[in-house]
């Protein structure tokens, strides 16, 4: 008998114990924040794969794609130049595609809604007549948080280090 009741007392407090954890994981703020930074995360790696993707053929749905991609000072500047950006690639006929190779979050701050990624690209633009020109990326994109998810609101090239090092 005393047996049986000091495993029933095992069990209990093995059960207490897992709900705790269980309890205690679910709710912890590094899980938030690491759920906050894989949103991030594949938020900026979209954008900047859409941002480096675009076909001649298909212009308005690619440009309405770069638009409902940014946010802010880069928004306005692919708004007010959508036209004549249009107009050049209309006329070079190109089609790029991008794929992600790889990305990590560089910075998040999770108060002010700001984010920061580092994109590893590979980019394909082909031209007419011409063999598909192949070239890797590396690409700095900030986000902000919006009503509707994170977007990019700046886009740059990451400096490339020196191979020797020195």
């Amino acid at each position: 008998m005393a047996a049986a009741v000091a495993l029933l007392v095992a069990a209990a407090v093995a059960a207490a114990w897992t709900g705790w954890s269980w309890y205690s994981a679910a709710h912890d703020d590094t899980a938030a924040y690491a759920r906050s930074r894989d949103q991030a995360l594949a938020a900026g790696e979209q954008a900047i794969q859409n941002m480096n993707t675009l076909d001649h053929a298909d212009l308005a749905r690619g440009l309405d794609l770069w638009e409902a991609s940014t946010t802010g000072d880069l928004h306005e500047q692919l708004v007010q130049g959508r036209t004549e950006f249009g107009k050049q690639v209309t006329q070079a006929q190109t089609v790029s595609t991008a794929k992600v190779l790889a990305g990590a979050v560089t910075e998040l701050d999770e108060r002010s809604g700001r984010a920061a990624v580092l994109v590893a690209l590979r980019i394909t633009v082909q031209a007419p007549k011409q063999q598909p020109a192949v070239k890797d990326s590396r690409l700095l994109g900030e986000l902000t948080r919006t009503p509707t998810g994170w977007k990019l609101s700046a886009l740059g090239q990451a400096p490339m280090g020196s191979a020797t090092g020195g």
